[in-house]
């Protein structure tokens, strides 16, 4: 038995939007047995491009019932069937989403008419249900209404079950298949040659184009959470991948970095990381006119030469509070504490005094150049040796006066132990902010990794 399901949204994002209509038909493989329609009172305003789309607007609503109070109904009509849809991720997703804000969950066998009919009619021009219907002779009645969608999806789905002679429905079923988790554009042995290792991948709509870039330890595993419904990416997105690929890297840190000059290179539609630009936060450092150093925070704007890069007030004060602590800072000279005289941790006998001149400036340098380090200050030349893409390889990170100059590979069996071997090896990249951010972290958590650094 089969539920074919359509529903009409306030939006694309799950966790963010409501369902306004939904219909339900009850198939048993032959005909329809049992319908159920409503309309839903998204409590939420309809968004004016929603109701042009639809023509589904708030008065229409206003006295429809709540999801909660229909939430029985849809899972009693959904219970031990198997939920069908066109792009079934979407309705999927959207149903399990309201289920999650009442404390319950919604869990089904699935099938997508887009992807049956990718396999089941294979050449057409478009998979959209518009498209789809018109190449069919299918006639659709209220457009963009879940009734009148849902219908034409069941005559599709009756057209699917009697021209399957390739059994691809029974195929669909099995677990194993993944084929109801995968996006409705995306062919299965694309996603099966994945690997699962380091790098980073890219999804392509169905020009070329890329839309998205991310990185993994694991690439294969991570586009299977992507593709789950458990993350906070727009379901668009996912109706537009018609395509993926991907760069092996090795190790986190040069997927890091890849991931970041792929970004900037592409300008990807839904990367919203690394193409932030406001309410950024720097630290910096100077000297006062006693000889005093001091860390300081302002907006990155107004921030030469960044030590770190944050995104919060909060984030920075934690950063800064920890480094105090860790190296027995000085809370004032640290930028924590805007007392005119003493710091309060003076007081209470757990600054050595420096806010006031009761600790020599050396002294209290010393410590201050240790914390200075330890974020990745006054280290301006170094090699980053890890693993590489193989075993007989090793990966090489350069960054010289500074400047991060690019990364590359190199056979094991070949010493690196100079920056003039290095050079040979390294691919140029771009140095930037982010990239400045990813090496400082990875330096304060680099235990255990071949640092080489040139004097």
């Amino acid at each position: 038995m089969y539920a074919i399901v359509d529903v009409e949204t306030t939006g694309l994002a799950a966790d963010r939007s409501k369902i306004t209509d939904i219909a339900i038909f009850i198939h048993d493989g032959e005909k329809i047995v049992d319908k159920y329609s409503t309309l839903i009172n998204p409590e939420c305003r309809i968004p004016p491009r929603i109701s042009m789309l639809t023509g589904i607007t708030d008065e229409m609503v206003a006295d429809s019932p709540k999801f909660y109070e229909v939430a029985k109904d849809i899972f009693q009509k959904t219970e031990n069937m198997i939920f069908v849809a066109h792009n079934v991720g979407f309705d999927y997703a959207m149903i399990r989403a309201e289920f999650k804000r009442l404390g319950g969950s919604f869990q089904r066998k699935k099938l997508c008419t887009v992807r049956l009919s990718r396999k089941i009619i294979p050449g057409l021009r478009s998979y959209g249900l518009g498209n789809l219907a018109k190449s069919l002779g299918i006639k659709i009645t209220g457009r963009h209404r879940a009734e009148g969608d849902a219908r034409a999806t069941v005559k599709l789905f009756e057209k699917l079950l009697n021209d399957d002679a390739e059994g691809f429905i029974e195929k669909s079923l099995n677990v194993r298949s993944r084929e109801a988790t995968l996006p409705p554009n995306l062919p299965r042995d694309v996603f099966e040659d994945i690997p699962e290792a380091t790098g980073v991948y890219y999804f392509r709509d169905e020009t070329g184009k890329v839309i998205y870039v991310g990185k993994a330890n694991n690439i294969k595993s991570r586009l299977l959470s992507h593709f789950s419904g458990g993350e906070k990416k727009p379901l668009a997105m996912l109706s537009r991948i018609h395509d993926i690929t991907y760069t092996l890297t090795g190790n986190e840190l040069v997927a890091l970095l890849l991931e970041s000059d792929e970004i900037k290179k592409h300008y990807p539609l839904y990367n919203r990381s690394q193409k932030r630009s406001n309410d950024v936060f720097g630290i910096c450092e100077y000297e006062d006119k006693l000889g005093y150093k001091h860390f300081a925070y302002n907006n990155l704007k107004l921030v030469s030469e960044p030590l770190a890069t944050f995104y919060n007030i909060t984030e920075v004060r934690s950063f800064l509070m920890t480094l105090k602590e860790e190296f027995d800072l000085c809370p004032k000279l640290c930028n924590l504490q805007t007392s005119p005289t003493a710091c309060f941790d003076y007081h209470i006998k757990k600054c050595h005094g420096a806010c006031c001149s009761k600790e020599r400036p050396s002294n209290y340098n010393r410590r201050f150049k240790k914390a200075l380090k330890s974020i990745g200050g006054g280290v301006d030349n170094y090699l980053i040796i890890d693993k590489g893409r193989t075993d007989r390889e090793s990966s090489i990170v350069m960054v010289e006066d500074g400047k991060y100059e690019g990364f590359g590979y190199v056979d094991k069996e070949i010493p690196i132990d100079t920056f003039e071997q290095a050079h040979a090896y390294i691919k140029p990249y771009k140095d930037n902010k982010d990239v400045q951010r990813i090496l400082r972290s990875y330096l304060r958590k680099s235990s255990g990794k071949q640092i080489i650094e040139k004097l």
